[in-house]
């Protein structure tokens, strides 16, 4: 993400409390928490790829423990609390909301009890509370997806972890953009039906029993034959594979770096904890 000063963090962003409404499994590898709580009619979400982060219970604890009202400085008070105490921080995809209905759908990636957030995915019933870290302003700097005006096409590359904000920005595109997009799932009952309007074209890669960031998407684009004309690219997923292909796409393909959007949504053998470890001041932000 781009750097941000505390003053513009705050504008844009604010804490909101809610709690489960229902849980919906969208095939083998993901589930679909949908959350809600009057102050969700607020949640100002910018569509597109639109971050937040959830705040869930720790393990033992009735709610998650967040310092709410302690403004800009909530995340050096919320590491100050006992690990074991406070409430475990992850960042999602909102991939669809109902400010009419006060609600937003946050999709999990389901690998058993593996992970709290996954663990707690599994196990979520209506009534379980939480807390957002989300947008007050439409357009903030959690959406990332935002193509050039003379674009000709997008392309679009991502894995199963990426694939709710692969639906939601499907969902908001203006009709006549041209996309191709290819994404890449475990089983086959984990491709879902997305809009496609025409112009759009979604390729579903399975990659069955081989694990996930093992090159099937990055040697996949690489063997793609693309438009000539001028592209905007978002690649979201495993953080080696993004790398990769960004620099297929700057360094083969001749794409301008600045027309790449791509986020490491995960880290082969490294926790989201450990990744927000590693960066106090961008998990912060």
């Amino acid at each position: 993400m781009p750097s941000a000063t505390l003053d513009t963090v705050a504008t844009q962003f604010r804490f909101y409390e809610a709690q489960v409404v229902r849980t919906r499994r969208l095939g083998p590898t993901l589930v679909r928490v949908t959350l809600g709580g009057p102050q969700l009619t607020t949640f100002a979400g910018g569509g597109r790829d639109q971050s937040a982060t959830l705040f869930l219970p720790a393990a033992g604890q009735p709610a998650p423990v967040v310092p709410i009202d302690a403004g800009d400085d909530w995340f050096a008070r919320w590491r100050a609390v006992d690990p074991a105490v406070r409430a475990v921080m992850r960042s999602y995809t909102i991939r669809a909301q109902r400010p009419e209905r006060g609600e937003v759908d946050i999709d999990f990636v389901r690998h058993g009890d593996t992970g709290p957030a996954s663990r707690w995915a599994g196990r979520a019933r209506p009534g379980d509370p939480v807390v957002l870290l989300g947008p007050a302003v439409p357009d903030n700097r959690a959406v990332c997806f935002r193509p050039p005006a003379d674009a000709a096409w997008s392309l679009i590359a991502a894995d199963e972890s990426a694939l709710p904000a692969v639906g939601a920005i499907l969902d908001w595109l203006p009709a006549g953009v041209r996309v191709r997009a290819w994404i890449e799932v475990p089983h086959v009952a984990d491709i879902q039906e997305l809009r496609t309007p025409p112009g759009v074209e979604v390729s579903w890669l399975v990659r069955g029993a081989t694990p996930p960031g093992s090159g099937l998407l990055r040697d996949t684009l690489r063997a793609a034959r693309l438009p000539a004309d001028i592209p905007y690219a978002w690649i979201a997923g495993e953080s080696a594979t993004v790398r990769g292909l960004r620099r297929h796409l700057v360094s083969e393909r001749g794409v301008d770096r600045r027309r790449v959007t791509f986020a490491g949504y995960w880290r082969r053998g490294a926790s989201e904890d450990h990744l927000r470890g590693e960066s106090p001041a961008a998990a912060a932000a």
